[in-house]
């Protein structure tokens, strides 16, 4: 299946990469603002081409567009941010993605966002997005709220919510169910050296960041939070939110066996044999479905260089998950005939 791509708010092209993995032939032309990510999307997509920012971008100056795909951000809508909404500066992007879809009617969309969005002013905002998709007219829109770790060992919910031809025959998208996908283990790429091996105690004799329990017992790791009993316990394994080790309410910083949701800043780290390190950019981008040094170079005005460590978990936590996108890539082919 041969489609042209248009990819607003790309990233490093994480839906692009998912796409060619469900077996498309896919020619991109992509939308994006922050420099590093551009580089990153250039060095491997070479064919691409860039179209600038998003609110620049036209229809008509565009060839035949079968796709637009596009993760607006979300600070706005996050659990985490300030929770502004569609009155929020950045959030309110996804008018632009809204008016792209109706200049270029592609044969499908796709929208990804935060789960948040969907609570974001008790539900007003995500209904007034629908309303604004619906308000295009010929579109069927299908959603559902899919977790990363029904195929990564990553906790990461996102709303996909997916836009066709209201002429199309056949059973649609939804529902992708977790057996759909098989949760592999993530191999380790580091090991546990340096000062990051040392334990940093409170008063209660329970690490900040990690302690020891007695050698009698199974090797785990007591992180503190604000549990009834003061600390979780974390084995082998298991994945640690390093973001809050001084607060005294903050619950559920132990993922067991898997990640939590991957940010920008990457303050998550992994236990291996009761001590702690941070996660690698190598596992991050393991845990969003992308090859092993995807990040680690970029194409600056056709000179390659390599990406500092602080940008690669940058764009590993802004990325789409890269497996979820080719489960729905795959029963979106239908949709393109």
């Amino acid at each position: 299946m041969k489609i042209n791509h248009l990819d607003l708010f790309s990233g490093i092209g994480g839906f692009h990469l998912g796409f060619e993995r469900a077996g498309y032939e896919i020619t991109s032309y992509f939308s994006e603002i922050d420099k590093h990510a551009i580089a990153v999307y250039k060095h491997q997509f070479p064919t691409s081409s860039y179209v600038g920012s998003v609110t620049d971008v036209r229809g008509a100056d565009l060839p035949n567009i079968n796709l637009i795909t596009f993760g607006s951000p979300c600070q706005d809508f996050s659990l985490a941010g300030k929770r502004k909404g569609m009155e929020g500066q950045r959030s309110s992007l996804v008018l632009e993605a809204i008016r792209l879809i109706s200049e270029c009617r592609p044969s499908v969309f796709i929208w990804e966002n935060v789960k948040g969005t969907f609570s974001s002013n008790d539900g007003a905002d995500f209904w007034a997005i629908i309303q604004a998709f619906t308000d295009i007219g010929g579109y069927r829109l299908e959603w559902q709220l899919l977790n990363t770790s029904w195929f990564l060992p990553q906790n990461r919910e996102r709303i996909y919510l997916v836009g066709y031809s209201t002429t199309t025959s056949g059973q649609g998208v939804f529902p992708i169910r977790e057996e759909t996908g098989k949760p592999i283990k993530i191999k380790q790429t580091a090991s546990l050296t340096g000062g990051q091996c040392g334990r940093v105690l409170d008063s209660q004799g329970i690490g900040y960041a990690l302690s020891a329990s007695d050698y009698k017992d199974p090797m785990k790791v007591e992180i503190k939070t604000g549990t009834n009993y003061g600390y979780e316990q974390a084995v082998t394994g298991d994945s640690i939110n390093l973001s809050f080790g001084n607060s005294t309410t903050r619950r559920g910083r132990v993922g067991k066996q898997k990640a939590q949701t991957l940010e920008t800043s990457c303050n998550q780290a992994v236990v291996e044999n009761y001590r702690i390190r941070r996660l690698t950019p190598i596992e991050c981008e393991r845990l969003q479905g992308f090859p092993d040094q995807y990040t680690a170079f970029g194409n600056y005005d056709d000179i390659v260089k390599p990406m500092n460590k602080s940008q690669r978990y940058k764009q590993c936590g802004n990325a789409v998950s890269v497996d979820v996108v080719t489960a729905i890539a795959k029963k979106c082919l239908p949709l393109f005939k």
